[in-house]
């Protein structure tokens, strides 16, 4: 492959890598935080690269942004109030802000250049930043959730980086801590957790570090994104409160539109590989 003509993503320890072929850079840039690019792909239409890694594509994005926002929302009881960690791009944002019951919206990124970047490159992803319930704040998430109230959020998306400089605190059970502590009494968090064909060491040190903080109730959910190591992804969802059952009629008749989540997709990102089950005793 013509390196000129290519984006290639290496996965070295896994012995993989993923291919976009390039029509033009549209951007490049040191934030203060991270290394930013922008690309125009033959096939994916626009793409975003953090510190070397794909971030989110035009093409294949729904995948991510539907399954990071609607399972969550559509277990919980009644969601008014979300933060959402992370989330540069927006595209989780829009999804959250679908739900008529959301109140509140406050997005939470430390790097503001990837919003902007975002506003131009992506425009579809960003158009609820203008909604009345949503609130963009350019600082540090960490230390947003350890300075909150307690009660203050119903639920938490960290839709974050890999668990890699400014994002690496956001996997610890010190940050799960201060999540359990500002959050309500039904109240989640929902984490992006990596590939379960990949990371499965990750993942179950992520659900330990969630119980080990009082989130006891868990639930890894499985979605495919293929611009990411393995195409296979998964998100966690760690709660005070039963997670066994979800708003399955609400789902059913979603008074939005979705390219991938619906009610089916929900009850079969429930289902646990055997090769999960055996590694999380469930």
């Amino acid at each position: 492959m013509n390196p000129t003509e290519w984006f290639t993503e290496q996965h070295a320890d896994a012995g993989s890598a993923f291919s976009l072929k390039i029509k033009q850079k549209l951007h490049e840039e040191q934030s203060e935080f991270q290394h930013l690019e922008i690309y125009e792909t033959e096939t994916f239409g626009n793409l975003m690269i953090i510190d070397g890694c794909t971030m989110v594509s035009t093409r294949d994005n729904f995948f991510y942004h539907e399954m990071m926002s609607h399972p969550a929302l559509f277990t919980h009881p009644d969601p008014k109030r979300v933060w959402i960690i992370g989330g540069g791009d927006c595209g989780t944002l829009r999804e959250v802000l679908k739900h008529p019951s959301v109140e509140q919206a406050v997005q939470i990124d430390i790097d503001e250049r990837v919003t902007r970047l975002a506003e131009i490159y992506f425009p579809e992803l960003c158009e609820s930043n203008n909604d009345p319930r949503a609130d963009l704040k350019f600082i540090d998430g960490i230390k947003w959730v350890k300075d909150a109230e307690p009660n203050s959020v119903d639920i938490i998306i960290v839709d974050s980086t890999d668990p890699v400089g400014p994002a690496l605190g956001l996997f610890s059970e010190e940050f799960y801590r201060d999540c359990f502590a500002c959050l309500s009494e039904n109240g989640m968090v929902v984490q992006q957790s990596e590939s379960p064909l990949y990371h499965m060491k990750l993942i179950g040190e992520m659900r330990d570090a969630m119980s080990n903080a009082g989130l006891s109730h868990l639930q890894t959910l499985f979605f495919p994104q293929c611009l990411y190591p393995s195409g296979w992804w998964s998100a966690t969802i760690a709660s005070k409160g039963d997670l066994s059952k979800f708003r399955e009629s609400d789902s059913a008749n979603k008074p939005f539109d979705t390219t991938y989540y619906n009610v089916d997709i929900h009850k079969a990102a429930l289902a646990q590989p055997e090769f999960v089950k055996k590694a999380f005793n469930l």
